[in-house]
């Protein structure tokens, strides 16, 4: 393994490249579009996040005397704890989605570094990989990348 130094004014030089490359890819009026969507999403999310957490305190006041009623209140409860976390995950890829835009990596694999197809970025702003590196992820090929 080769070690490689690289002194600070190269990497930011390496940087404004690779940020002035993606944003030849996607110009600013789609870079805002993505950035406006994803900002509506984050709102609706911590909404929702929020309004579930209050009616799973709600089911959990719930003073359900026989046992139908408590298995029928345990079950809500269940449901409403999954509902929420899968909404705080979402709500945490947004938030980094955001945050890539802020840093000018929006739109850039996480993993390999390539550019994320646009149909894609479309249809889930918040991805963090490239198709091809989103299917080794789901096959277990290929390690989640913490941001």
């Amino acid at each position: 393994m080769h070690l490689i130094v690289v002194p600070q004014h190269l990497t930011v030089i390496i940087m404004t490249i690779k940020i002035s490359h993606l944003s030849k890819d996607m110009d600013k009026k789609k870079l805002e579009g993505f950035k406006k969507r994803l900002e509506e999403r984050q709102q609706t999310l911590r909404k929702t996040v929020s309004r579930t957490e209050e009616d799973g305190r709600i089911a959990d006041q719930d003073t359900a005397q026989d046992i139908a009623d408590r298995a029928a209140s345990s079950y809500t409860k269940e449901f409403l704890f999954s509902q929420s976390n899968n909404d705080r995950q979402l709500l945490a890829m947004v938030e980094t989605a955001l945050q890539r835009i802020r840093e000018g990596a929006f739109g850039e694999c996480v993993n390999c570094g390539n550019e994320i197809n646009a149909k894609r970025l479309e249809a889930v702003p918040w991805t963090r990989y490239c198709i091809e590196c989103q299917e080794k992820l789901e096959k277990g090929q290929l390690e989640e990348v913490q941001e």
